[in-house]
């Protein structure tokens, strides 16, 4: 595989997404680790299409991206090559998108 289809790793490292990460609530880390498990059995051009995890650019920050990780959680992610870098996690999905 290559390009597009190369399969999703995940980096969850970055500081400032784990100190939200770890401050979640039992409910929403068990649907924010369904995602997390969702995603490393696809291929990016799935992610890209998965209208669930509504994969943005925001205008206020290329080169970043935004995905949906549940119903109460967006988060603020960079692709590098085959790596999803989650960066940030925000409860206000405004927040995701520098509108705070």
């Amino acid at each position: 595989m290559s390009g597009n289809d190369d399969k999703v790793l995940l980096d969850l490292n970055y500081p400032a997404f784990q100190l939200e990460l770890f401050g979640m609530d039992a409910p929403e880390i068990k649907k924010t680790f369904k995602t997390f498990k969702k995603l490393r059995a696809m291929s990016w051009n799935e992610v890209f299409r998965d209208s669930g995890l509504k994969w943005e650019e925001p205008k206020s920050a290329p080169g970043t991206y935004t995905i949906r990780l549940s119903l109460s959680y967006r988060a603020v992610v960079v692709r590098e090559g085959s790596w999803i870098r989650f960066q940030a996690l925000h409860r206000d999905h405004d927040g995701a998108y520098g509108n705070k």
